[in-house]
């Protein structure tokens, strides 16, 4: 069976529906997936599009038909998906096109949790079997079991914070009518916070071509303004699937997700000395100097959960962060969640009995970021012009290789990496005042351009 490659990504499997990704698609996915992961029982969840309740009968029908039996767990955020994995020991296939616009739909597939199934661990190996029909065929009989371990999960989640430590204070929430909107209220419910906000329904009518990423500026505007007008403490902002998480703080302005993983470092370090904290190669030397002013220690990693994760668990880490919204905690199975930082965050609030504002303006004083450029490469060789920027840094600077460029000086740093799929360059910057930021940031641009 012919199959566009482009619908596999790094991460998962996302495409338009129905012109990429289909019902037929779908249980050829579903096939490929037990010949590939040799389950007898998979998890199955899915996220509110319009599309997700016809691929998901597709994929289970692609499950059921090669023997191997489907635990059903309804509509979920993708770390409710991940927590029926890890607690039930199975492999699973979340139907979700993550934060991507209405009109798409998507597979997230996990052999064995916390890692999800990438191009490097699967994807291209269950594209390979479906192109060359190398499904199994079975007599065994098999069914689909529905599962509701909601009340479970809101147990679970709210175990990682003192819920006796909360205080009242005024939240306001945009879930972009995603999967998060739901469920966060069950997990507020029983705390002493007024919890309010809009696109609160799993809702998959979205208008065409609206994203539900937040971190967009188009995406978060609405939120600010609530905030502000609603005198709320402080606004928390989900991705479409829920596992990316965003804030906006008290004077209704977009915190960079570093502050936010140093915010929680220092609050996790406190309850856990000399703790593992792991950060992409990307992220704020605020991380850093935190970290280590806590007595943590902290570690440098690539971009991407398929290296984040492994990372956590071999060197026992507590927690890990990405300035993409992504946060990872060792007390859920090393997995990301949007609603477990915003439990953290709501206890650190509590407990510091400051505004958010107050909090962050240390960091505001000392680090300024750029926001991530991306930069069309003229010539089409990305790795060319990224050696070029490295040669004329190299004997001037701490030059790292980890992932793409990193150059570092006393007052500054950037890191360069290039798009897996478009001829791009992506740069991030930090300098220890805004207008070496502005200077620095003109600079690199200028020679990515050249």
């Amino acid at each position: 069976m012919q199959i566009d490659s482009d619908i596999f990504k790094a991460y998962d499997i996302r495409g338009i529906y129905p012109s990429q990704i289909n019902e037929k698609i779908a249980e050829s996915i579903g096939r490929a997936f037990i010949v590939f992961t040799g389950a007898v029982t998979v998890v199955v969840g899915r996220d509110m599009r319009q599309s997700s309740p016809l691929l998901f009968n597709a994929v289970t029908h692609g499950i059921i038909t090669s023997g191997a039996n489907v635990t059903d767990i309804g509509l979920v955020s993708t770390d409710q998906f991940y927590y029926a994995c890890a607690t039930q020991n199975l492999p699973g296939i979340m139907i979700t096109a993550s934060h991507n616009p209405a009109e798409y739909g998507g597979f997230k597939m996990v052999k064995e949790m916390p890692c999800v199934i990438g191009g490097d661990t699967g994807l291209q190996q269950i594209h390979q079997i479906i192109e060359t029909d190398s499904f199994h065929d079975t007599d065994r009989a098999a069914t689909v079991q529905a599962c509701n371990l909601i009340d479970e999960f809101v147990e679970f989640v709210l175990s990682i914070i003192d819920v006796d430590s909360i205080t009242p204070i005024q939240i306001a929430v945009d879930p972009r009518s995603g999967m998060v909107g739901p469920i966060l209220q069950k997990v507020f419910n029983p705390l002493p916070v007024n919890l309010s906000g809009f696109n609160l329904k799993a809702d998959g009518r979205l208008p065409v071509g609206q994203g539900l990423d937040p971190k967009q500026p188009q995406n978060h505007a609405d939120l600010q303004r609530y905030v502000v007008d609603q005198n709320a403490d402080v606004g928390f902002a989900f991705d479409g699937d829920g596992d990316r998480f965003f804030v906006v703080d008290d004077r209704g302005q977009f915190v960079p997700s570093d502050f936010i993983i140093a915010l929680i470092a220092e609050y996790l370090l406190l309850k856990h000395p000399e703790s593992k904290i792991v950060y992409d190669i990307r992220g704020s030397w605020a991380i850093r100097d935190t970290v280590e002013a806590n007595k943590g220690i902290p570690i440098i990693e690539r971009v991407g959960h398929s290296f984040i994760k492994p990372t956590m668990m071999n060197r026992d880490a507590i927690f890990g962060g990405e300035g993409s919204g992504h946060y990872y905690f060792r007390d859920f199975f090393y997995a990301d969640s949007g609603i477990i930082p915003a439990l953290i965050l709501t206890e650190i609030l509590s407990e510091k009995q400051k505004k958010l504002s107050t909090l962050l303006q240390p960091y505001e004083e000392k680090y300024f970021l750029s926001e991530e450029v991306n930069t069309q490469i003229k010539n089409g060789d990305p790795d060319g012009k990224i050696e070029s920027i490295r040669r004329m840094y190299h004997q001037s600077a701490t030059v790292n290789d980890l992932d793409g460029l990193s150059v570092e000086f006393d007052d500054w740093h950037f890191n360069l990496r290039k798009s897996n799929t478009e001829p791009l360059i992506r740069l991030n910057l930090e300098a220890r005042s805004h207008q070496i930021m502005i200077e620095k940031r003109a600079e690199i641009i200028k020679l990515i351009g050249s």
